[in-house]
């Protein structure tokens, strides 16, 4: 499995706009972070910079600003995330992980017929 580079929380907030609207520019992604987070301009670009360097960002220098665009799929850094959470707190056992967080959620009766349903499907 092809390892994706670990991306911090305040790198997933820029990944998630950038998964959302890419091709974006800087300034762009600079703007609607100052809206979401009220975060500095240095610090919005010195994250994308990052990005870049862990090969989550690329961008194309074609037109008058760079434009940046995801080089990683969200699914894969859900799972890299997921990967490392079992891992860290779970010792990497799913069992134990599912069955926790199926005790502390509040699951609707459709959500409970879903686990059912997958539930059988495993079985088979």
């Amino acid at each position: 499995m092809k390892t994706t580079a670990r991306i911090s929380t305040a790198e997933w907030e820029v990944m998630n706009l950038v998964w959302e609207r890419a091709p974006l520019s800087a300034a762009a992604i600079v703007d609607e972070m100052v809206r979401r987070k009220d975060w500095a301009s240095r610090t919005t670009r010195t994250l994308i910079d990052r990005l870049v360097r862990k090969k989550a960002l690329t961008y194309d220098s074609g037109g008058p600003c760079y434009l940046y665009r995801p080089l990683v799929s969200i699914e894969e850094c859900v799972r890299q995330e997921s990967r490392s959470f079992l891992d860290r707190v779970f010792g990497g056992e799913p069992a134990a992980m599912l069955l926790h967080l199926v005790k502390e959620a509040k699951l609707s009766s459709d959500e409970i017929a879903e686990l059912r349903r997958i539930l059988k499907q495993k079985e088979k």
